[in-house]
Formats: C-alpha cells, structure tokens, sequence
C-alpha cells in the first residue's frame, strides 16, 4: 500500500511534522512517500493519504484547501488522515474549528488529529509578529514528536489491517 503524506507548511514547522509522520510510518513498514503540496498533482497511484496543514486563526493554509478542492473525489475513494498544526497553549486554541469538520467531511477522512505548533518569531513577517503580540500568543516550539509519531503509528497499523483485509477478500 503505497501513501502520500503532504501538507501546507507557512514556515516549515508543519512539513517537519508531514517528514516525523512518514518517517515513523516508513519504520512501520507502510511505503509512504513525502511529497511537498504544491507538487501534488494527481492522487493515481496512491493508496491512502495523510494531509496536513498548519492552522491560522482557524484555518488551515490555501494550499491545503485547494488540493480538497482540486482532489476531492480522488480523496473520498482512499483512506485518508489529517492533521492539523499550529495552536499553541493550554488547552490549544483553537481546539475545535468548523473548517476542521469542513475539511474532514470533504474527504471522509477517518480522522483530524491537532497537533500543537511552533511560533519562531524570528521567521514571522511584520504582520505576523503584530498578531502574536496582539494575542499575547506564547512563543516558542510546543510540537511533541513522540505524540507525532505515535499517531503516525497509529495510522501505519490502520493501513496494514486495512491491507490485510483486502487481501482475506481476494483470496476469498
């Protein structure tokens, strides 16, 4: 089973994430291949999906949203994951977002995990900053890759049961 593993990245953090999941996957067994978003053209050839995206006042990036848009029917015949990253604090806000059920609902996906995120201010555009600070938004690195890659895992062993499901209906 042959997986993409994407997502729409502002400042890399969120594509750090996309790499920890289909490295975990990968040690799983599961032939998952990391591909940049913008570079994803078609989804023939893959098995299953696991799309990510990082969250900016609840939404995730146009990348992201697009490549729905754009591969919605193609999604909705595969397994699909997603995941989230950008909330910071505790609890992570926004916890719950309406485009989080849009976007799962567009692509049946089995699930939408949140992972928190990375605030570097030293890589935040002027606008950027004056947000964090209107915010009074904590920075710093609050992604947690055990949690990353255990939910990576996770999906891996899903994959595989689905696998081998499929196999049991072959051969009858």
């Amino acid at each position: 089973m042959k997986v993409l593993v994407t997502a729409a990245s502002k400042h890399g953090s969120t594509l750090q994430i996309a790499e920890a999941v289909c490295e975990a996957m990968r040690r799983r067994g599961v032939d998952a291949r990391l591909l940049p978003i913008e570079k994803v053209k078609s989804l023939e050839g893959f098995d299953a999906v696991v799309l990510g995206s990082a969250v900016y006042a609840g939404r995730w990036l146009k990348a992201a949203r697009r490549m729905v848009d754009e591969h919605r029917a193609e999604l909705t015949e595969r397994p699909v994951w997603l995941f989230s990253s950008g909330p910071v604090g505790k609890p992570l806000e926004p916890e719950r977002s309406p485009e989080f059920d849009k976007m799962t609902e567009a692509t049946a996906a089995r699930e939408h995990t949140l992972f928190p995120g990375n605030i570097d201010r030293r890589v935040l555009t002027v606008a950027e900053r004056a947000v964090v600070s209107s915010l009074q938004a904590r920075t710093g690195d609050f992604r947690d890759f055990n949690q990353i890659r255990q939910w990576a895992i996770g999906v891996a062993d899903e994959l595989r049961d689905i696998e081998r499901s499929q196999i049991k209906s072959l051969v009858g």
